[in-house]
């Protein structure tokens, strides 16, 4: 049976949170017996992230309000 965990990703001080927040995704790990599947990223976030949905000013991209930003995009 495939397996769903939360993973931490990175660890960064955020200036909008004042303090380090950790960036986690969720991770699908394939069954034993697929085992040249590989792990796929279901979906992101940041562990301040409900915290700044209720502050007054717009949370960022790891905040999770914005479904069509992928902060893992290569934006260069």
């Amino acid at each position: 049976m495939a397996m769903r965990v939360w993973e931490i990703y990175k660890t960064r001080f955020c200036n909008q949170a004042g303090c380090d927040v950790q960036f986690e995704v969720e991770v699908v790990y394939p069954p034993e017996w697929m085992p040249d599947t590989p792990p796929r990223v279901l979906a992101h976030r940041c562990s301040h992230g409900t915290i700044c949905n209720y502050d007054e000013h717009a949370g960022c991209v790891w905040s999770g309000t914005n479904p069509l930003v992928d902060p893992f995009a290569d934006r260069s």
